[in-house]
């Protein structure tokens, strides 16, 4: 990832709209599926600046952070959250079977080798255990930001399915979020694709769809219409969003 756009993730995770409802929404259905369970020890890979931990540290009993930046893992550390990682997702430095939850939290599309990373997970997973997986949705949306936090791909629920299905993992859900406010989500993404063909740019490190600046009550009522979501997500699967939310289970 860019170190704007690292930048820009500390500055943002705790204020900005997308970041509040991607916990509210992940978190819900997490604990929605858990139902009680509490899971002993939790992997976050792909931590980064560990956004997701305070949350994970409230469902599980301990939790590792790992991403493959060192730089990233120092915020993490300043967060209190120790036995941080640096690992590749191709080989992950974790005994077979000694992990009841891993997280991956928009990790897998920065991945050449998505299938390689999910046969890594299936093995550190204990039998019972589970992975949760979270990706940007549809390829024809990729743009500029995709490009600056260096995505290799955008998914949709079949082939999310198929890479998961593939390792050896039973999908228990798999369900768009930001359903709400797809269809603006959508034509924003789909006008500036068009402008950006018509005038073409070289990449812009400096702008990503998190650089508009929002006054605070924005923020507030975005992040209530994305987590207005969550009492039917908890429920069902969705079948369109601007994003997917995955769990699966090892037998």
């Amino acid at each position: 990832m860019e170190a704007n756009a690292y930048r820009q993730f500390r500055e943002l995770e705790r204020t900005h709209w997308w970041f509040r409802g991607r916990r509210t929404v992940y978190f819900g259905i997490l604990r929605r599926q858990l139902n009680g369970e509490r899971p002993r020890r939790i992997l976050d890979l792909g931590c980064g600046l560990g956004g997701f931990l305070d949350g994970l540290s409230e469902i599980g009993e301990r939790v590792y952070p790992s991403d493959i930046s060192a730089e990233s893992l120092i915020f993490c550390r300043e967060r209190g959250h120790d036995g941080a990682v640096v690992s590749n997702g191709y080989k992950l430095p974790y005994a077979n079977s000694s992990l009841d939850l891993v997280c991956l939290f928009d990790t897998i599309e920065h991945i050449p080798d998505d299938a390689r990373v999910m046969q890594e997970v299936e093995r550190i997973l204990r039998p019972g255990g589970r992975v949760l997986i979270t990706v940007p949705a549809y390829q024809f949306l990729y743009a500029n930001n995709d490009r600056v936090a260096q995505h290799c791909r955008r998914y949709n629920r079949h082939n999310l399915r198929r890479v998961i299905e593939q390792a050896g993992i039973q999908v228990e859900r798999n369900t768009h979020s930001n359903i709400f406010l797809f269809p603006l989500i959508l034509s924003a993404v789909l006008c500036v694709k068009l402008i950006e063909t018509i005038f073409p740019r070289k990449l812009d490190p400096e702008h990503t769809n998190l650089s508009w600046p929002l006054p605070s009550f924005v923020h507030g009522v975005l992040h209530a219409i994305f987590a207005a979501e969550l009492p039917f997500s908890r429920r069902f699967d969705w079948p369109v969003g601007h994003s997917i939310c995955a769990i699966g289970r090892k037998p």
